[in-house]
């Protein structure tokens, strides 16, 4: 396993697997407290448009998403002051009309036939300079956001009329919580794919929730658990030849039944 090491594929997935395991941590934990699966979902899969798109003009994949991915997170936040009671009905759309661009885009695509399946189940050996530069200032950019804005998201996160009582333009934070979470869904599509990218972000939380007594501690958990489990499902895809994606979120899953079933005995 060592002698691995030495090649630049795998430095670069080790360390897009660090990085975007400590972003989906930290957003993660904003995902969940603030009750933003479903949206984040729909984000998750409405960028794979961006993905078609970037392919169709020859832009980089990561510029593309995200440009798709931020333009449905502003209108998923927008719907979602708007016209609240049919949230689920406009989320269900932008999933399906965003994955369906995506789709006709490769179809227009003149002689395009690289594998589509690893954006959807990840292709984290493939990870490149520049796609590990996009991390970087995600990863600095998440992490400055959250420490200078922390109380003010920590009182939108828990009790957004009281954050708006206070003066704290809730909206705006709200938009930008969902934002970052659209660009830590763009990261970890190149970590664990399309498919299992809410997987990735929600499991570490979920575990982390449960033992933590406040937000802070809950984000430093939740990405040192992702990051675990990132590492284990890389080591495990190595040595049985598996699919990478699937294998840290079956790591993932697995720790928390153990985690469950521990915490019933316990209990």
């Amino acid at each position: 396993m060592a002698e691995i090491l030495h090649y630049t594929f795998i430095q670069n997935a080790l360390l897009a697997a660090i990085m975007v395991s400590i972003i989906s941590g930290v957003i993660g934990s904003l995902v969940l407290v603030n009750r933003m699966t479903f949206l984040t979902g729909g984000i998750a899969h409405s960028s794979y448009g961006g993905i078609g798109m970037a392919i169709y003009f020859g832009l980089p994949i990561f510029l593309g998403a995200s440009v798709f991915a931020i333009f449905s997170a502003i209108l998923i936040a927008f719907i979602s002051f708007k016209e609240r009671h049919r949230l689920d009905i406009f989320i269900g759309l932008v999933w399906a009309v965003g994955m369906a661009i995506g789709v006709l885009f490769v179809d227009l695509t003149p002689g395009y036939n690289v594998d589509l399946m690893s954006y959807l189940f990840g292709s984290i050996l493939a990870v490149s300079r520049e796609d590990l530069l996009f991390m970087t200032i995600l990863l600095i950019a998440t992490l400055l956001f959250v420490h200078r804005y922390y109380r003010e998201i920590l009182a939108v996160s828990y009790d957004s009329e009281y954050a708006s009582l206070r003066g704290i333009n809730a909206k705006l934070f709200f938009t930008l919580i969902l934002i970052f979470s659209a660009l830590a869904v763009v990261v970890a599509i190149k970590v664990v794919g399309l498919i299992l990218v809410i997987a990735l972000m929600s499991i570490p939380t979920y575990i982390a929730e449960q033992v933590s007594n406040s937000l802070y501690k809950m984000m430093f958990i939740a990405a040192l658990l992702s990051t675990l489990f990132t590492l284990i499902g890389l080591i495990l895809s190595y040595n049985f030849d598996l699919s990478s994606g699937a294998s840290i979120i079956l790591t993932a899953a697995s720790s928390l039944l153990l985690f469950i079933i521990v915490r019933k005995i316990v209990s």
